[in-house]
């Protein structure tokens, strides 16, 4: 790091002889060294604390937000050592060496700039044309502001606040994709499967249809039909630079922002109906006795026309037995179909013998036309979303398999014997008698069972989520503790996720990238870094509505006992606050609240029990 810092120091001389002169520097000949009550290194900046990282990796020394002086996160830095009670050393920013030019996302509030990630106070001097709550960025270099983007007050800025806040702006670019004919016909490469009655099953409204099945019952075979992206995206092509940067889509509750361009997404790629499709097919046949194993499997390009489009509300009546409005070619799929479910149904009972069944539910938030919450529904796993999970890990197992040892595969570790302690010492606190056992699947389990006999399976299941390693891509296989599998991969969704994308070249080509480990690590970051935006976002709309129902009251539950944060779980299911009388309560335990205040912009909702 010092011969970095001295790289730099050769443009400004005077400031090296001042460095030299205040024996923050020696010089010996053509040989410089480095005072040990200095430091130079560089500037971390996290949401709770900056740190310096010098040449030794390992060495995190903690600056208060105070003493930064002018520098910010990626600035090289000269510090000072500052002693501090508990043994621990701090530092003191003396000079900026090197300033990573950068845009600032700040808000102006009691005419101070103050940083959006790290509620940090900017020493800029405000420009008078901007008001309260403006939201803007600030050249990191000059102190200027480069961008106005809106005042808080207007609910459509939280789309931009968020891809910010994360490094995703480039997102709102477009890639100019010139749309070849849609008029797909089939050719000797491919093989023609437009005579199966294939569908879709997705969300309502779903435009990019990743998949489509069809399940012929009388020879028991699975067809599992994949996007084909890969013969248009073409490897290191400008689209496929464009596709790997993004790596994945981003949902927000209003919109979609594409991993691809929307003529792809939406069009080409999507398997739609009535129209030929590019996919790639897994034909998968299945035993029909011993737990419908699969006995053999061939995967090839071909040309599909999918029949119908269904929702999953749709494809739940049928499995209801409630068969309205259908026609013919609609009567045979849904025949077809509940056959299918029969045979997932006994996939799937087999699978939780080492995999779990986690009592999830993801809150959908509905925007109404000035982008704040209309309301918010609740989306739990049907019969129709198990019997296509079920679908798509069987054609995600067998893709792993296929592609060898080396390869991109879905890891997940088992969770620590530290966190399977905590999580036993919680569950215990609800009134459980839990303990470890000899391994994790029948600790976790004995607990779900336990849960499940009081009444609490709903919020031990929240505790137990807690408990789960991330799971993350690599190129090594080393299983997926979570669903209980040896091997997994992701193949079934390329128009969404850049890691599928890689996986259908790997499997076409048996050519692993070079760079695999790398790519690993890059799409794990970037899918985790979109996870929290679109988490972001949502906690900032539900910021906005608690501010228009302020002395609102609402009944929550505890779900936090250390920080005192409750869970709404009613009317507006999901809203999460602080609450400024907590008192101990028990984890779980009901509470009326009433809300006292919000801050929008740090998404900050203070609440007070009541009654």
């Amino acid at each position: 790091m010092l011969n970095q810092a001295l790289k730099i120091l050769q443009n400004y001389p005077d400031l090296l002889d001042e460095l030299i002169s205040q024996d923050i520097i020696s010089k010996d000949g053509e040989n410089y060294s480095l005072n040990s009550k200095y430091y130079i290194g560089k500037i971390k900046i996290n949401r709770n604390e900056a740190q310096l990282i010098t040449s030794n990796i390992h060495q995190k020394i903690p600056i208060e937000f105070d003493k930064l002086k002018d520098a910010y996160d990626g600035d090289i830095v000269i510090a000072k050592r500052v002693f501090h009670p508990r043994n621990r050393y701090k530092a003191t920013i003396l000079y900026v060496l090197s300033t990573n030019e950068q845009e600032i996302l700040v808000s102006l509030e009691d005419n101070k700039y103050i940083t959006l990630k790290d509620s940090i106070v900017l020493k800029a001097k405000v420009d008078k044309k901007y008001k309260q709550n403006d939201i803007l960025l600030i050249n990191s270099k000059t102190l200027q502001v480069s961008k106005y983007l809106g005042n808080i007050k207007n609910a459509s800025i939280d789309e931009q606040i968020s891809l910010y806040l994360y490094n995703q702006e480039f997102r709102a670019q477009t890639f100019d994709y010139q749309q070849s004919n849609d008029n797909i016909k089939v050719d000797d490469k491919r093989v023609d499967l437009t005579n199966l009655p294939f569908c879709t099953i997705d969300p309502m409204g779903a435009k990019d249809h990743d998949d489509a099945i069809y399940f012929d019952k009388e020879n028991f075979i699975l067809y599992v039909a994949i996007a084909d992206v890969s013969a248009y995206v073409k490897q290191n092509s400008d689209l496929d630079i464009y596709a790997r940067k993004r790596a994945t889509s981003v949902y927000f509750p209003h919109k979609v922002l594409p991993m691809l361009p929307v003529a792809l997404s939406n069009n080409l790629c999507s398997l739609k109906p009535d129209v030929n499709r590019l996919a790639y097919v897994y034909e998968l046949h299945l035993d029909k006795k011993n737990n419908h194993n699969i006995i053999k499997s061939k995967l090839y390009e071909a040309v599909i026309k999918s029949r119908q489009k269904f929702s999953y509300g749709r494809i739940d009546r049928v499995l209801n037995n409630h068969w309205d409005n259908f026609d013919d070619e609609q009567k045979t799929i849904f025949e077809s179909i509940v056959e299918l479910y029969k045979v997932t149904s006994k996939i799937r009972k087999k699978r939780l013998q080492k995999g779990y069944d986690f009592r999830t539910q993801e809150n959908r938030l509905r925007l109404d036309k000035n982008q704040e919450i209309l309301k918010v529904e609740i989306e739990t796993s049907s019969a129709s979303h198990q019997l296509i999970e079920e679908c798509m890990l069987l054609a995600n197992i067998q893709a792993s398999r296929d592609v060898g040892n080396v390869g991109i595969f879905r890891i997940h570790d088992e969770p620590s014997l530290q966190k399977l302690d905590k999580l036993v010492q919680d569950v215990s606190q609800l009134g459980l008698k839990v303990k470890r056992l000899d391994d994790v699947h029948s600790t976790i389990t004995s607990i779900q069972e336990k849960a499940n006999n009081a009444l609490l399976r709903d919020e031990v299941d929240k505790l137990i989520i807690q408990t789960q390693q991330l799971a993350v891509y690599s190129s090594k296989n080393l299983g997926h503790f979570g669903l209980g599998f040896d091997s997994y991969s992701h193949f079934t969704s390329p128009i969404r996720r850049y890691a599928d994308l890689v996986l259908h070249r790997i499997l076409k080509t048996k050519k692993i990238p070079k760079d695999i480990d790398d790519l690993c690590e890059y799409i794990s970051q970037i899918s985790r870094k979109v996870d929290m935006l679109v988490w972001d976002l949502e906690d900032r709309k539900y910021a906005r509505w608690a501010a228009k129902h302020i002395d609102q009251e609402l009944i929550a539950k505890i779900v936090d006992t250390d920080k005192g944060i409750v869970k709404v779980d009613q009317k507006i299911v999901g809203l999460k606050a602080t609450l400024d009388n907590y008192k101990g309560e028990k984890l779980f335990s009901t509470v009326k609240i009433k809300i006292k205040s919000s801050d929008i912009i740090r998404k900050s909702i203070i609440a007070t029990i009541v009654g």
